[in-house]
Formats: structure tokens, sequence, C-alpha cells
């Protein structure tokens, strides 16, 4: 494996931005410090007015595969997102067919295993009869991240709404719980509302149809399991004012059982953005009222809040045309994540150094996720150069995604993502992708 000397740049890590060097060896963070000598044979990188971070770990992506690779694949989405500078990932199990079993599972680590080019784990996913496959996962503790709830809004055969089901998985798993929080009878009741009304529903009506109060009822009664049962839970997608009083941030992050997920569209944009975007933006949960937003910062900073991620869910455009019933709900992230947050930086809203934390550090943590996530010696050389001096452009030419388009188009990021290090191989560097090495399966200190 090749070596790299980074030299002369600001490196973003556990709070600080400090000037110096790095040193890449076998695949690792061998060197960090002042002057660094160049080794024999080693590559040398100007780091001279650019940024370096620990890659990004996205906890929470969909790339579709197997089963729906007419929207994505592990291999187009894995590249997207190391051009954005996620360097791993966390992949759900709503393909088709639901990754219910744990066979259904390793098919998926053997595909990434071939053509992904950043790190990857896979949840396994739950459905109201799988107790006994699902639970197989405590026998892997080390090697995959989680179990999957969906507590409303499934896809397939993947809801679990009966009592003694959840009663079951919180109280007998021993990895960490992901919840997606909705409840289906308000979000059932809330349509026919509507639709009782005789007009044509539109996107503006998605975070009605799927409110507060939709989020709050599904978040409290996980949260409620939890306790009674010590589990570990991370909740997904936060997205709403109410949930927030059900966190805490009087505990360090590695002391917490029950943490929290905001995702860099809930943070951007309000449900004033559908006039413009229309059914670009319908997901799940719903972009809602811009109170709820900033109620989402607020706690995003305070640490109440424990990790950014996207939820990363790509559909064709067809797919997102309307009626509203028609319009699939998801959109794709990946790319543009920590662009984003870096025009949030711009905006004043959050400190580099804050970014390097939430998208990072604390997924790393929250998830006990082995030698990754921080820019230490030993540690692997996950690594993203940024360059604030070079401003992006959001285009049809530049979009990475399998399907195509992005509600960003025509955004005007300020940086751009330059080079991206995966386990020590530069996987991305100015524009080209070198695929000759793959990303590795993440491991977990369980």
């Amino acid at each position: 494996m090749k070596r790299y000397l980074i030299k002369g740049i600001q490196i973003i890590n556990e709070g600080a931005i400090r000037e110096g060097d790095v040193c890449i060896e076998q695949g690792r963070i061998a060197a960090i410090g002042q002057a660094l000598p160049k080794a024999a044979g080693a590559i040398e990188i100007d780091g001279s007015g650019k940024y370096l971070l620990p890659g990004l770990i996205d906890d929470q992506v969909h790339f579709r595969e197997p089963g729906l690779t007419h929207k994505a694949e592990i291999r187009t989405e894995a590249r997207a997102a190391v051009a954005g500078g996620v360097t791993s990932y966390m992949e759900m199990p709503n393909t088709q067919p639901p990754a219910l079993t744990l066979a259904r599972l390793e098919e998926k680590y053997a595909i990434a295993a071939r053509s992904s080019l950043a790190n990857y784990s896979f949840f396994m996913g739950t459905s109201n009869d799988n107790m006994e496959d699902a639970l197989v996962v405590n026998r892997h503790k080390q090697d995959i991240c989680g179990i999957k709830i969906f507590m409303g809004a499934s896809t397939g055969n993947m809801l679990v709404d009966n009592p003694l089901a959840l009663e079951r998985l919180f109280r007998d798993s021993e990895v960490l719980i992901a919840t997606h929080c909705e409840e289906e009878r308000t979000i059932r009741a809330n349509l026919e509302r509507l639709q009782a009304s005789g007009r044509e529903l539109g996107p503006e009506d998605h975070p009605i149809i799927r409110d507060v109060d939709t989020c709050f009822a599904s978040s409290f009664y996980a949260v409620q399991i939890a306790k009674r049962h010590q589990t570990r839970l991370h909740i997904l997608h936060i997205s709403t004012a109410r949930e927030i009083q059900l966190f805490s941030n009087m505990l360090p992050l590695t002391e917490k059982h029950i943490t929290c997920e905001v995702c860099v569209h809930h943070l951007h944009f309000t449900s004033d953005d559908y006039a413009r975007l229309g059914y670009k933006i319908k997901c799940n949960p719903a972009i809602k009222s811009p109170e709820n937003r900033e109620a989402l910062w607020k706690a995003l900073l305070d640490g109440t809040i424990d990790v950014i991620a996207t939820d990363h869910a790509p559909h064709t455009l067809a797919e997102k045309q309307g009626p509203y019933g028609h319009a699939h709900a998801g959109l794709p992230l990946v790319q543009h994540s920590l662009s984003l947050l870096w025009h949030c930086h711009q905006e004043g809203r959050i400190r580099l150094e804050y970014i390097a934390q939430k998208t990072a550090h604390d997924v790393a943590d929250c998830f006990q996720i082995r030698d990754r996530g921080y820019i230490r010696e030993g540690y692997f050389a996950d690594l993203v150069i940024v360059d604030p001096g070079a401003p992006n452009t959001v285009t049809t030419s530049n979009i990475l995604y399998k399907c195509g388009w992005s509600p960003f188009e025509g955004f005007q990021f300020p940086c751009s993502i330059t080079h991206t290090f995966i386990s020590g191989h530069l996987a991305y560097a100015q524009g080209q992708f070198y695929d000759d090495v793959m990303g590795q399966r993440m491991t977990f200190n369980r």
C-alpha cells in the first residue's frame, strides 16, 4: 500500500484546528506533527490553504441493493459518498428481498466487499415474525452495526407493530437498536381526514399527514420500552421540537443508553421549501415547519442530539412525481452532506470542529466503531481534504447518484472535497476515482 505525507494542512480534530503534517502508512495514520520527514517513496500532498477532517461516518443510508438497483447500487452510491467526504456508512435493510436473516445480510456484505469504495456495515432488519433470525446478531456483536426496527412508515413486511415482538427485541438485543419512529395509526387518520375534504393532496400536505404528534408518539413509546429494558436505543432522523424533550445532554455520549440523530435535510429545509421543490423533498419523517428546524439546531449544538447523518434514500425522478400517493418518500444526499454543513458553517450556524465531532467522532463513539472516526496515530486513515477556496455548484453533470438528480441542483457550495482516503487508500482525488482497492467492513468494540 502507498505511503502519503500531507504537509502543512489545517487539521480539524477533537475540538481544535491546528496546522500540521500527517503521515499515512499501511492504511493507518503513522504520525501527526510538525515538519514530519518524508519517508522513502511517500507521495507528498500540499495542504496549504486546505483543511483535513476525519472522514464522515454516515449511520443511515439506503443504497437499494439488492432488488432496487434501478434507483441505486452499492457501487454507485459508495462512490458518491466518497466524492462527498463520507468514508464509512451503515446501510438499511429495506431492500428486496429485505435483510431479515443472517444469510441475506451476508449477501449484502459480499456485494460491498467487491464493489464499495467506502467502508461499510449493514443493519439486520426486523419484522413481526423474524425474532429468532434478528437476534442472531447477538452472536456477531463485533461485525454488525445493529438491528433496525421500522416502528412506522415501513417498506414491505418490515413494519414492527406487534407489542410482544417489540418487547422481545428491546429486552433481548445485546447490540444497538436503531428505530424509525412514526405512529402508523395517526398517519392513517390524518391521511383519511385530508382525503375526506375531496381536494387533491399536494407536497405541502406531507408534514400535516406525518405530523409532530406522529413522530412524538412513536419516539416516546420506543424510549419507554428502552428504559424498561435498559436497551441501547438510537432513534433516527429526529424532525420535531417536541421529540427533543425525550433526550438528554446531561451525560457524556459514551455513557448514554438512549441517543438520537438528526439528518442534514431536516437542518436545512423547512415546510416553506415545498412550494419550490415539491415532491423532491418528500421524505419520512417529513420536513416540517421552520420552528422545528430551529429547535433541531439548538439541540444539536447543546449536545442533546448526538450525531448528524443523511438518510440518503434515492428514487428515480419518475418515482418522485405526483400525485401524492405515487410520489416516493426519500431524497439523495450523501454526496453533498459535508458541503452542506460547510455552507452552514459559513452562515455562522456551526463551527468546523463541531462538524467533525458530530459526523465522525460522535458516530464512532455512539456505535463503538473500532479505530475510526478520529485523526489519531494508529487509527485507520479515513481522511478528507476540503478546499474552502474552491466553490462548487451542483449540476446534472457532476451528480454521481445513479438516480441522477439532487434537491441542490443549481446551489453553490462554498468548498470542494479534493481528496478522500479510505483506510489509507487514496480513493478519490481532484475528481478522479481510484477503485483498485475497495473499502473495508467496519468492526465494533463490543
